[in-house]
């Protein structure tokens, strides 16, 4: 029997399919499952056909409403998938960037009440609507670069109050874009000024209360926490994640960022779902994520944005079948690229990834570190509709046009989200 549709897209030169739903690791990562001469056919969001175009033509009932789309012999892979940001923020720190430029160090920026600190002063004082306008703004320029699914935490109110605010405004974002936005509660972010020589009443405050609150109230998938020198050490750590554990969030972890700490063991330990940052990660680190399946986030953007070089080593986990995957970390402070693609190119500059773990990291890989391999990450029957058509017939082309926005057409949930502005000449 054929398959209704109300989606096709024919002509497709090179399809990348990335077919699978485990982190791809190693030598797997530089297989794309690629058709070409390829056509992908959907209903009601979901996808039922993939394959040659004469197979899938083969297969399927076109509906009279149904959408066809040429590709005109270009490039279409999975929407693209950032699993760490930031976003919900306001105000920006541009002195700070200039401050970096002259030499100074973050960490003494955020001693003196900048960097983390300075964004939740401003987040505190804004209200709802004004940071969930924002948040529109950025997830419509996300969209515009390819995403299709991301993640977004909290973090910058610091108190029960305000960690709720921009938890609700994720949730809102959610159901008002067309971006999918899974929710972390990052809660462990910093300690507010107002807990200056009383970080264990915070740690507790984040224990007793609100973690508590946030699972009631179902507003987070993920808890997350900075691990590190002058943020929460590996004992508070572990004792916030053991609680949001034992309340059945997912766990993930800022590790090793600005010095070796051992936050990779820890989300070993821990079997958080994904370590990120990860830039001082120990070859004894390395191993544990390994064992235990902890999935690397690597945020090539920061290092690049705050004029750093000790990029993770991201050669080393491959070889040791650490799954890798890519995410912006876009952030008012240490990382203001929103585009996915600029990140697989300082990826391929600074960590020497190959193209085809690039989009790897930003497809399959990404949707397995938000536990979302099922749905999204790949172009397989069953799988949403999420797609991105590239104006490109190579994919290796994608991360090679460094700020070159090459996307098309974007496709969520089989409808046409975004589509580039025909140019006038």
């Amino acid at each position: 029997m054929k398959k209704d549709c109300d989606l096709i897209i024919k002509s497709i030169g090179q399809l990348l399919t990335l077919a699978g739903d485990a982190p791809k690791k190693r030598s797997e990562m530089s297989n794309l499952a690629i058709v070409e001469n390829a056509a992908v056919a959907s209903k009601n969001g979901k996808i039922v056909a993939v394959g040659k175009e004469d197979s899938v033509i083969s297969e399927i009932n076109l509906l009279d409403n149904a959408k066809e789309i040429n590709a005109n012999n270009k490039v279409i892979t999975p929407g693209l998938i950032d699993c760490h940001t930031h976003l919900v923020f306001s105000g920006s720190r541009e002195e700070e960037f200039y401050l970096r430029i002259k030499g100074e160090d973050y960490l003494k920026i955020l001693r003196g009440g900048g960097g983390i600190l300075s964004t939740v002063d401003a987040v505190r004082k804004a209200n709802f609507d004004d940071l969930f306008k924002n948040g529109i703004k950025i997830l419509d320029d996300m969209l515009s670069f390819g995403t299709t699914t991301v993640e977004i935490k909290s973090g910058y109110g610091l108190s029960t109050e305000d960690e709720l605010k921009i938890l609700k405004v994720i949730k809102r974002l959610d159901k008002e874009h067309p971006i999918n936005v899974v929710p972390t509660f990052l809660g462990a972010h910093a300690f507010p000024r107002e807990y200056k020589n009383k970080e264990e009443d915070y740690v507790n405050l984040i224990i007793e209360e609100m973690l508590p609150v946030v699972k009631e109230k179902n507003l987070a998938k993920f808890c997350d926490i900075f691990c590190g020198k002058e943020v929460f050490n590996l004992g508070q750590s572990g004792r916030i994640l053991d609680a949001a554990k034992d309340l059945g969030f997912k766990l993930k972890i800022h590790a090793d960022q600005l010095s070796y700490d051992g936050g990779a063991e820890l989300a070993a330990k821990m079997n958080a779902i994904s370590a990120s940052h990860l830039e001082y990660i120990s070859d004894e680190g390395i191993a544990n994520m390994k064992q235990k399946g902890v999935i690397a986030e690597l945020l090539p953007g920061s290092l690049f944005f705050i004029g750093k070089t000790n990029y993770a080593p991201a050669r080393k986990m491959i070889n040791n079948d650490v799954p890798i995957t890519l995410a912006t970390n876009y952030n008012p402070g240490t990382c203001t690229i929103k585009s996915l693609p600029i990140i697989m190119t300082l990826a391929c500059i600074y960590m020497g990834m190959s193209a085809e773990e690039v989009i790897v990291a930003t497809t399959i890989n990404a949707a397995c570190a938000l536990d979302l391999q099922n749905d999204v990450g790949s172009i397989e029957v069953g799988k949403k509709s999420d797609m991105v058509i590239w104006d490109v017939n190579n994919y290796k082309q994608i991360p090679y046009f460094l700020g070159l926005n090459l996307v098309e057409k974007g496709i969520k949930n089989g409808t046409i989200v975004f589509e580039k502005t025909k140019r006038r000449f």
